[in-house]
Formats: structure tokens, C-alpha cells, sequence
């Protein structure tokens, strides 16, 4: 009996053990503004994922948020790697295709990675404020994410297992044209899986230890004997034509090869053989050709600091944007600097460098979407001041001299005894830990303004009233109420996509008409097809009158479809 006793007691206390241990976890804790409270998918911010690690994350929120989030596979890398997308919206308010999209992506160069960390970010953070956040809530009712969080796998699997991969993916590339391919990359040459700088000791040198410094070398003054001589990048001459690291894996850039303005390599370097001749670009565009609800897009690269826009090139296919585009532009730009300190709205050809065969260009021109590339980090968000900005200090007050590889002796094959070491691979051009969730959540809050600002249809002032002849007047308002319009000016330019319809059902239309002028009874007349309205854009913050004439009487729907505007509907009874 007793025995029967303990066992009970035993059940008891595991059965409510979970309970007691999650009182006690929710009063560990006091909730932060603009955090979740408790989310179902507990994970850190404060470092980079490997392309496991970012399958376990989005399997992790598809399993805890199935009316919220599917994953499937855009397509598949050079290498066979899934090239994963999460598609995010609330599915009890329509269907994801039937509400304007928002694409986010990023790691598409492989020294890039912290693209990332933002685009997971966003991904879980509109998941786990869902139900604690009224705007969330609503945001996720009315629009839908894309995300796919590298477009890059292999070179991204090579990054943080082997060694630095060049910017590109890992499709094999004859870089100094000898008729081999990826023979000659870098070496690791003291197995630390950093690809690091070599200096050799040399007299005759250029470079001397910085005497405040001893890390850090520094250059000697005119008439001044040397100490060192840098000899690039680890790695040794492994085809033996005396050349080192000319020819590593990869080799050509995969933003160059977006088929809008592209040119040829000898114009455009790392541009390849033709547009869209790399598989994860391919994948990429089939899934976007897939989902025309895509109203603005996201592409996250490193370094410097940057709200990137178009056009790419003073003169080319792209530079077309409307005066009513420019406004719309700049507008969320300039609200990107307020949300991203240190960061600046700049137009590529003319801030930074004419780009060929770009994705950016390719969004806009192509697809018709508002679009932008932020490069992630800069030296300002170090001390928040753009006149200190050394990355020895940072290193040496903040990450306490964790991001600098010692130099160590090493031999090599050709210069004889080297000193192999520097800054890691994981700093430099990428955020330390311990500021990667701060600026992963602004760069999430940009994409969520932007997507906020994708067109909202609603259908108002529905009016029904009687007319001579057994008739029915039947008038409606379709308002735009976000900044962006349901067409761009390339989109009505190229006619990339149909025109919005506006639709009247219940009763027989004799007559369908928009109203240009409602003070003065101005009617455009659509003879052909007088139920369904075209109506070529709704700009943003605008609104569009429309009028039918019915035989009948009953109860009416009216329907306002829209390929980037989304889709919205109003009963009258």
C-alpha cells in the first residue's frame, strides 16, 4: 500500500512539476518594450548560423506557428543545398498570394552573413509578437513576408566550416584563365580556419610595429628603415604559374547576373556567361515570377552603413523612375536613416559605383517593386561617432582583444618564415555579437515599415439608390490608404502587371463607369465588360470614384482585385 502511495505521490509531483516550473520561469522575468514576452522559440542573437542552424530555426517556427508560417524550397544551390523561404501572414484573413507581399533576403555575397541573422530575425520577431502586439497582429492580417534567409548556402557552409570563400557562390570559375578551375585558393596555413594575413620580417619593408600598438602595423615614414613586408592573404602557390590565390573557389559575383542591364565580364566583372546563369538566382526568379503580390523587397549585404536605391546606372533600363516613384522612395529612405543611426539613403550610380546586371535594378525594372539594399555595418556604430573609429581600440575596450588572432610563426614554402594573423573572419566587415540583435532588430523594423506602406485597398462610402426606369445607381469609393501605389511607374510603363479591376455582382449591369469629376457628374464610360472596372493605378494615399448602373434589385458585392494591391471585398445587403 505504501508502495502504491509513493508511486501516486511521484505522478503527481511530474505531472505538475512543468506547471510549477514555468510559474516560476514567468516571474523570473519582467517584460522590455518592444520584446516578446514569452516566446515559444527560445534562441540567441548574438551570433551567426550555420546553414543547419538556420533549417532547425525555421522548422523550429513552422512547428510553433502553423497558421502563420510555412517553409518550402525556392530551389536548390550549385551544391544541392535547399535555398529555404518562409512565407509569413495570418491565413485566416486570406490567402498569402491574395495580399501584398514583402520579400526579404540576404548572404547572396559569401563574406556577407550577418544578412542573415537580420532576415531570421524578422522572421521570428514577427512570429513571437504576434499575439502581443496589436500592430503586429494587424500588419501580419493585411500583408505577407517572404523570407529567404541566404540565397547563398554553399558559399555560406564553406564560410564558417572551411575557410573565406571569395564573394561568390561555389559554381567553379577559371579566375586567371588557364584552363583550371578553383586550383589555387586560399590555404590555411596554420589550421585555425581563419584565412589571415602574412608579413615576413624584412628590412626593406614598408611597414613597422606601431610603438602604442605592438598588433598593429604601421607605415614608415619617407627615409625610414621597415621591419615588415605584408605578402597577402595565407596561401601558397599551388598551381606553381608563381602566382598565389589567384584562382579559389568561386570566383564572380552573384549580383551581376540579374537579367536587367546586364553586361558582359569584360564590361561588368564577375558578371558570368549570361543572365541568371547561376542556379540560386534562378531559383529565386522562378519564385518571385510565382508570386506577383510582391510590392517591395529587402536584399541585405555588408559593409558600410547604406540605404542603397536605384537606379544602378545613369543611363540604362532602370533609371525610369517617376517623380510620383522618387517621392515614394525617398520618403521610406529617409525614414530608414531616423530608424537606423549611422546608416544613409544613397543612390548607387552616384554615391557608391555603377552596377551591371544588379539585383536591385532587376527588382525594380523587371518586377516592378520598390526596392532597396542596406549594407550592414559601419565604423560609426562602434563608439556612435564617426571621428573614432579605430578597430584596435574597439577590439581591445569592448571585445577584450577576442577578435584578434595573435601572430604566430609559420613556414612557408616559398617566403620561407612568416608571421600568419590579424583580425578573424568574423570581424571586420561583420557586427560583434553583442551588437548584432540591436541592429538586426532596426534593420527589422525597416523592412516592416516598408511593408506597412504597400498599398491597402478598402472598399467605403457604398451608396445604392434608386433611379428612373426600374434602375439602381449603385457608387462606391476605393480608397489607397498607404504611401506606395498599387503600380509603379516602370510597372504601368512596361505594363509588368494587369490593371486593378473593380467589380460589381448582383443584378444585370447596364452600365459601369469611373468617376473623374463627382462634383460635376464626370463619367468615364467602360462599354465592354461594365461590371468589372479597370483601373490602371491607385496611387498612394488616394482614392478612386467608380459607378454602375443596374437592372434589378438584390443584394450586391463589390470586389477590388489587385495584383500588388491585394484583394478586398464589400456586401451590401
Amino acid at each position: 500500500m505504501k508502495k502504491i502511495f509513493s508511486t501516486a505521490v511521484i505522478l503527481v509531483f511530474s505531472l505538475l512539476l512543468p506547471v510549477v516550473l514555468m510559474a516560476q520561469n514567468e516571474e523570473m522575468f519582467y517584460r522590455a518594450a518592444g520584446s516578446p514576452e514569452n516566446p515559444k522559440i527560445q534562441t540567441s542573437w548574438n551570433k551567426y548560423y550555420t546553414n543547419q542552424g538556420i533549417a532547425d530555426l525555421c522548422k523550429k517556427l513552422v512547428k510553433a506557428y502553423p497558421g502563420l508560417v510555412t517553409m518550402e524550397t525556392a530551389g536548390k544551390s550549385y551544391q544541392g543545398r535547399d535555398i529555404i523561404v518562409l512565407t509569413i501572414t495570418d491565413r485566416q484573413t486570406g490567402k498569402p498570394e491574395q495580399k501584398p507581399g514583402f520579400w526579404i533576403d540576404g548572404n547572396i555575397h559569401s563574406v556577407e552573413l550577418q544578412g542573415s541573422e537580420m532576415a531570421l530575425y524578422t522572421a521570428w520577431y514577427l512570429c513571437e509578437m504576434y499575439n502581443d502586439n496589436a500592430f503586429i497582429k494587424q500588419l501580419l492580417k493585411d500583408k505577407t513576408f517572404y523570407i529567404a534567409p541566404t540565397i547563398n548556402p554553399d558559399a555560406r557552409e564553406y564560410f564558417t566550416s572551411v575557410g573565406l570563400p571569395p564573394r561568390s557562390g561555389l559554381v567553379p570559375t577559371d579566375n586567371d584563365r588557364d584552363g583550371l578551375f578553383d586550383e589555387d585558393g586560399f590555404d590555411d596555413l596554420n589550421n585555425d580556419k581563419n584565412i589571415n594575413q602574412m608579413r615576413r620580417k624584412n628590412p626593406h619593408g614598408d611597414y613597422k610595429v606601431d610603438p602604442k600598438n605592438p598588433r598593429r602595423l604601421i607605415h614608415v615614414e619617407p627615409g625610414e628603415k621597415g621591419e615588415y613586408e605584408f605578402l597577402g592573404p595565407e596561401g601558397i602557390d599551388n598551381d606553381g604559374d608563381g602566382l598565389v590565390n589567384e584562382d579559389g573557389p568561386g570566383g564572380y559575383d552573384g549580383n551581376r547576373d540579374w537579367g536587367f542591364n546586364w553586361q558582359p565580364e569584360y564590361i561588368q566583372g564577375g558578371a558570368g556567361k549570361y543572365p541568371f546563369s547561376l542556379p540560386e538566382n534562378n531559383a529565386v526568379r522562378d519564385f518571385v515570377m510565382k508570386h506577383r503580390n510582391i510590392t517591395g523587397a529587402q536584399s541585405f549585404h555588408n559593409y558600410g552603413g547604406m540605404i542603397l536605391r536605384g537606379p544602378s546606372l545613369k543611363e540604362g533600363g532602370a533609371e525610369i523612375y517617376t517623380d510620383e516613384d522618387e517621392e515614394v522612395i525617398n520618403s521610406i529612405g529617409k525614414k530608414g536613416e531616423l530608424i537606423l543611426p549611422g546608416y544613409k539613403l544613397l543612390t548607387l550610380w552616384k554615391d557608391l559605383y555603377p552596377v551591371f546586371g544588379g539585383e536591385l535594378d532587376w527588382w525594380y525594372g523587371a518586377m516592378g517593386c520598390f526596392v532597396y539594399s542596406n549594407e550592414l555595418w559601419n565604423s560609426y556604430l562602434m563608439f556612435y561617432d564617426t571621428t573614432k573609429n579605430d578597430p584596435y581600440e574597439f577590439d581591445k575596450l569592448l571585445l577584450f582583444e577576442d577578435a584578434f588572432i595573435p601572430w604566430q610563426k609559420v613556414s612557408h614554402p616559398v617566403y620561407g618564415e612568416i608571421e600568419v594573423g590579424g583580425f578573424g573572419k568574423n570581424f571586420g566587415r561583420l557586427h560583434p555579437g553583442f551588437m548584432l540583435e540591436t541592429d538586426a532588430h532596426r534593420n527589422a523594423a525597416f523592412c516592416i515599415y516598408n511593408a506597412f506602406q504597400s498599398p491597402k485597398l478598402e472598399i467605403t462610402d457604398v451608396k445604392v439608390r434608386k433611379i428612373p426606369g426600374g434602375l439602381q445607381e449603385v457608387t462606391a469609393t476605393i480608397e489607397n490608404t498607404r504611401m506606395l501605389p498599387t503600380h509603379s511607374g516602370n510597372n504601368l510603363k512596361f505594363k509588368i502587371d494587369p490593371p486593378d479591376y473593380i467589380s460589381l455582382e448582383g443584378g444585370t449591369v447596364i452600365a459601369g463607369m469611373i468617376v473623374e469629376d463627382k462634383d460635376n457628374n464626370i463619367n468615364r464610360e467602360q462599354k465592354k465588360n461594365p461590371g468589372r472596372l479597370e483601373i490602371r493605378n491607385i496611387p498612394g494615399y488616394s482614392h478612386v470614384d467608380v459607378k454602375w448602373i443596374v437592372k434589378g434589385s438584390g443584394n450586391y458585392a463589390i470586389k477590388a482585385e489587385s495584383v500588388k494591391g491585394g484583394v478586398t471585398s464589400f456586401k451590401v445587403l
